[in-house]
């Protein structure tokens, strides 16, 4: 198995969480204060740099005010793509 980290999925999880917050209006330093980050660890995420795990994206959609269900399955979706193009 390839890491993850650099991988077309991993890009579809970057921008999904990029259009989360932008869609909520919020910048890189508003979203970091509603999760008591650094501003930093949101630049990180954004350009795939950091790795994110179930919890922390949790956490995001709900300082967007999505629910983490659906904003999960527009993922899964968009991974399903991602992998469909690969075969």
């Amino acid at each position: 198995m390839d890491k993850t980290i650099y991988s077309r999925q991993s890009q579809c999880l970057c921008n999904l969480l990029v259009e989360l917050w932008r869609a909520a209006g919020l910048t890189q330093r508003e979203l970091a204060a509603k999760l008591n980050r650094e501003r930093n660890l949101i630049g990180r995420l954004e350009v795939g740099e950091r790795r994110l795990d179930v919890v922390e994206f949790y956490w995001i959609c709900q300082a967007t005010g999505v629910k983490a269900d659906v904003v999960a399955g527009k993922l899964m979706r968009e991974l399903e793509e991602v992998q469909s193009t690969r075969r």
